[in-house]
């Protein structure tokens, strides 16, 4: 079951556990610059609204009524983090324009293992790109469909999907009750800190290069119940179409990385040294970024773009974790 709560998308599974949910939600953030070097975690400026396809289906592209779901709104090269919350443990696989955002390769249903297609929950706190190495992601970038530079088009060629596709499965209920019986088991989350054609659909692209880790699955691929999943698919709308869709002004755009900067703010940097991360997607490292794609097909140099010094860069961690340090 998904229900729609405080603009966030909240997944149950009481077939399966009394306990078994979890949180997802879209977290605002600022666009990194997009110039092959590396950048550390962004914040969380607060979430995307989601609203219901169902309550705008005389207003959406017929596709979205089809696929059900929900949109939020984006701005042309606005990016955003998906956020990930909750104690039970869950396998939650991602992707954009149906391409896996961990693999890149085209979307399927059924979780696999070998390369892992997923992340799990509680360990993987968020996600905020595509994974291009060991530790490396091209963070979410919004572009109109159409024009090349989604992950779907530069590797399928054509601009069918767009959007976020999610589908997240349980951990089995008699391995979650196991877990819990190990001396020294605690499922623990860290906390986020972090017109004529009024539904210009918006799709997902690489940009930024942010250093993070996806967390290889401790469990095995055969402790999920992969017969209890639950789907959903996001729809990203062009802020201006979302006004003219709902009646409701998009937030207003997000501050630039330079600007956030000079105010001093913080970044991030999340540590875990008892994960173990995965390799990342060949396919994935392929791509061409936002700027790149820029350049290559004569759009010119994207706006503020220009190298940062990330200044603050505050450490996380598993909450509840505390260093021993040197006696």
């Amino acid at each position: 079951m998904i229900e729609l709560r405080n603009n966030g998308l909240e997944f149950s599974f009481p077939e399966v556990h009394p306990q078994a949910r979890c949180h997802i939600d879209f977290q605002r953030t600022l666009r990194i610059p997009d110039d092959n070097r590396d950048y550390p975690l962004p914040p969380g400026l607060g979430r995307f609204p989601l609203q219901h396809v169902d309550d705008f289906k005389d207003r959406v592209p017929a596709d979205w009524v089809r696929h059900g779901g929900v949109f939020l709104p984006m701005y042309q090269t606005e990016a955003l983090w998906i956020n990930f919350r909750g104690s039970y443990p869950c396998a939650v696989k991602i992707a954009a324009g149906k391409i896996n955002a961990v693999t890149g390769e085209a979307w399927a249903n059924p979780l696999e293992g070998e390369p892992q297609d997923y992340v799990v929950l509680p360990d993987q706190p968020w996600l905020d790109g595509f994974a291009v190495s060991r530790g490396m992601i091209r963070q979410f970038v919004a572009m109109p469909l159409g024009a090349g530079y989604t992950a779907e088009e530069q590797l399928t060629g054509t601009a069918e999907h767009g959007g976020v596709q999610i589908i997240v499965y349980p951990m089995k209920a008699e391995v979650y009750t196991q877990l819990l019986q190990r001396p020294s088991a605690e499922i623990q989350m860290p906390e986020a800190c972090y017109s004529p054609e009024p539904c210009p659909p918006m799709g997902l692209a690489p940009g930024g290069l942010m250093r993070q880790e996806i967390y290889e699955d401790e469990y095995g691929v055969e402790a999920w119940d992969q017969t209890a999943g639950s789907r959903c698919f996001v729809h990203l709308l062009n802020s201006l179409g979302y006004l003219e869709v709902t009646g409701h002004r998009p937030p207003q755009p997000s501050p630039t990385a330079a600007d956030y900067t000079r105010a001093g703010l913080p970044w991030f940097e999340y540590f875990d040294d008892e994960r173990v991360a995965l390799e990342g997607a060949v396919k994935l490292a392929g791509l061409d970024s936002v700027a790149a794609m820029s350049i290559k097909t004569g759009d010119g140099v994207i706006a503020d773009n220009g190298p940062i010094g990330a200044g603050v860069v505050k450490a996380l961690g598993p909450k509840g974790m505390v260093r021993e340090g040197e006696f």
